[in-house]
């Protein structure tokens, strides 16, 4: 296919689809007691880890369902839909902790320089970014993960303190390899000045006083990129086709697993991406309109 021009490494969306080993406590008609407790392994599945994969597709709603089984992570191309390179792992295997062995492992098939790289909040990690910019020269598009901050901030940039006013910045400081702007209270010198919510730092019988908050500053690639310009989000609309193509792998079949084993499971895997391949390279060579779909193919036949 790659040598047809029909798939490259320009845009590379990497994904995770749940595979449920074939025991009866993924069965939901089931009512075995703590089914989906850690010290309850399913003595059908040895190899088999306890998983955890959305349940809705809603961004408005946050439903997660437990299983035991496997994760196939796929690399897709983002413009044909077709799969690049999968990795089964157990269940419990985070996504982003063998995305730069897939990202290694796939350049050894075709050549991943200048990609863009798209994947969800779940491979937000610096090791990824770092991996696509230094070792392939690409560019990444990740959302950032939402992380608990108790520093409101105006889009300034000014911290707000506890009286709901905004902060001055008053130097910065370096440590631990990192810079931080360093913001003081507004009423900091002042001598008639009263501080709105009488914070305890007020009174401290110092020159300066109120409240001290402080702001890292980004100095690396994965907080310099701006994910509010239209290019990126035109580009990271792309990841779609992610999921499109992890539904018609759910849709042959594996899904739910049929064998009992670790390996047997990797093995019913990539022999489920290779028959994507072998549709789509068979509805090329016969001039097919669409090669996603082998019942599309079977009617051009």
């Amino acid at each position: 296919m790659y040598e047809l021009g029909i798939v490259d490494a320009s845009f590379i969306g990497l994904d995770s689809t749940p595979v449920m080993a074939n025991t009866k406590q993924n069965n939901p008609k089931s009512f075995t007691k703590s089914k989906f407790s850690k010290e309850n392994h399913p003595k059908s599945d040895p190899d088999c880890a306890l998983g955890v994969h959305s349940a809705s597709n809603q961004h408005n709603e946050r439903r997660y369902a437990l299983y035991w089984g496997y994760k196939s992570h796929v690399l897709v191309d983002c413009i044909p839909g077709l799969p690049l390179y999968e990795l089964t792992t157990q269940a419990n295997i985070m996504d982003s902790t063998v995305s730069v062995d897939i990202l290694a492992a796939a350049n050894q098939i075709l050549p991943l320089q200048g990609c863009s790289f798209l994947a969800d909040k779940g491979y937000d990690a610096k090791s990824i970014y770092n991996t696509v910019k230094s070792v392939y020269d690409g560019e990444s598009f990740i959302p950032l993960k939402k992380r608990n901050s108790k520093s409101k901030a105006l889009p300034a940039g000014n911290l707000i303190c506890d009286a709901g006013l905004a902060m001055h910045k008053d130097g910065k400081t370096t440590d631990n390899h990192r810079t931080r702007q360093k913001f003081c209270c507004p009423f900091r010198q002042s001598k008639t000045g009263v501080c709105p919510c009488n914070h305890k730092n007020w009174n401290n019988g110092k020159k300066n006083r109120g409240c001290t908050k402080y702001k890292t500053i980004p100095t690396d690639y994965r907080l310099s990129i701006d994910r509010e310009c239209l290019s990126f989000k035109r580009i990271y609309a792309l990841r779609t086709e992610c999921e499109r193509y992890n539904s018609r792998f759910k849709a042959s079949g594996q899904e739910r697993l049929w064998v009992r084993n670790g390996a047997s499971a990797a093995n019913l895997n990539t022999l489920a991406h290779i028959s994507a391949l072998a549709v789509a390279l068979a509805a090329v060579l016969h001039g097919s309109p669409s090669y996603r779909s082998a019942k599309q193919l079977r009617r051009s036949a």
